[in-house]
């Protein structure tokens, strides 16, 4: 194990890019009061795309072209992916400088300890044990040694997971990803409140008449899907994710993003994008019997691209700058989409309920059987 850390640690030839040798500073925390933490949205610069431009085609039809190993995995190629967020680049130069060589020192050492031991210890070369019980020198070194391999990991580590939770500013771009057994739904709150669903894209031989199948310019198999998610490059990201069933997970290796999907709540991160390009995830979190069939695909493009994708979706721009105030509630209740729509299918069919004031059940304490009293269980 110590000789496969080593050789790791020496960086072979097929390996993804290598991180910097300089640490990059990861995304810099909120700004504090009096200090302008807006983010450079695009209402001011929103050209509209050319009409044969892919990213006002169909839904489902292939966007921007995939750049090879940028984005996905690469057979035969081991490393983290290329980073194309700051985050992601600090994590990187944090994997490659410090957690490699850390862990590959205190292989080593305790390798050569072992042997050292099993040759000057044994029963050949020492007849009669030695009765030594302390050795103070001992103790304090292996006292010291682990907390001060702990410091070296911690202080750039936890620098870490502040920037990975930090707020999103204002003017950045909502994107609500929620979980279902099994695909993806997406909303953009702050631009319309339009819903994408994303599914797998089977194989030309899987496909149903009628289906489309995926196509090289879809992206990798069991990775490409049928509606990419669309998001601009140098604006922050605001991610929200949550779940319709079981927990799932939200994860973009090239965005160093992995968020829980969880049923009644809402998690948060931000992130912003350096690069254009196409880059896929996954769902991180086993989720049932498909879970390894509900692919990300995410479209980085420029903000006058962004702008004009949502106009043909039918979305409207926010104002630059303006800080997200849509209420984003948890998948089931009332003000979610799904409630929406359930209301209007029951007002289409019964006509719409006015001034009605239905009693709240009295529900049984659920230990003992016994009859509630006051709001219990109401």
């Amino acid at each position: 194990m110590a000789a496969g850390l080593v050789l790791t640690s020496l960086g072979p030839a097929a390996v993804h890019a290598t991180a910097p040798a300089v640490a990059p500073a990861p995304q810099a925390a909120a700004a504090p009061a009096g200090v302008s933490n807006i983010a450079p949205t695009t209402a001011d610069a929103t050209p509209p795309a050319a009409p044969a431009s892919p990213l006002l085609a169909r839904d489902g039809a292939p966007g921007g072209a995939i750049l090879p190993g940028i984005g996905q995995p690469v057979n035969g190629v081991y490393g983290l992916q290329p980073q194309v967020t700051r985050n992601g680049e600090f994590a990187h130069w944090m994997h490659d400088v410090v957690l490699l060589p850390t862990i590959t020192a205190i292989s080593l050492f305790v390798l050569a300890l072992l042997a050292w031991v099993v040759f000057r210890y044994r029963r050949a070369a020492n007849p009669v044990p030695s009765k030594t019980s302390h050795n103070t020198t001992i103790e304090v070194l292996w006292t010291l040694l682990p907390v001060l391999a702990l410091v070296l990991i911690a202080v750039p580590s936890i620098g870490l997971l502040q920037a990975q939770f930090k707020p999103a500013p204002a003017g950045a771009v909502t994107l609500k990803a929620i979980g279902n057994q099994w695909y993806w739904t997406y909303q953009y709150p702050d631009h319309g409140g339009f819903e994408i669903t994303a599914n797998l894209l089977k194989e030309k031989g899987e496909a149903a008449a009628g289906e489309r199948s995926r196509t090289d310019a879809d992206g990798p198999r069991l990775l490409a899907t049928d509606n990419r998610i669309v998001l601009p490059v140098g604006v922050p990201i605001r991610l929200i994710t949550t779940s319709n069933d079981v927990i799932h997970s939200w994860a973009v290796p090239a965005f160093w993003i992995k968020l829980d999907a969880i049923p009644g709540r809402l998690n948060e991160t931000s992130f912003t994008i350096d690069k254009p390009g196409v880059y896929f995830g996954q769902c991180s979190e086993l989720c049932g019997a498909r879970h390894a069939y509900m692919p990300i695909a995410v479209e980085a493009v420029t903000p006058a691209q962004f702008a004009a994708w949502i106009a043909a979706k039918g979305g409207t721009m926010p104002a630059r700058g303006q800080a997200s105030d849509k209420v984003i509630p948890q998948p089931g209740a009332e003000g979610s989409a799904a409630k929406v729509a359930e209301g209007n299918t029951v007002d289409a069919a019964t006509g719409p309920t006015e001034n009605v004031t239905v009693a709240a059940p009295t529900a049984p304490q659920g230990a003992t059987n016994n009859p509630a009293t006051g709001n219990a269980g109401q």
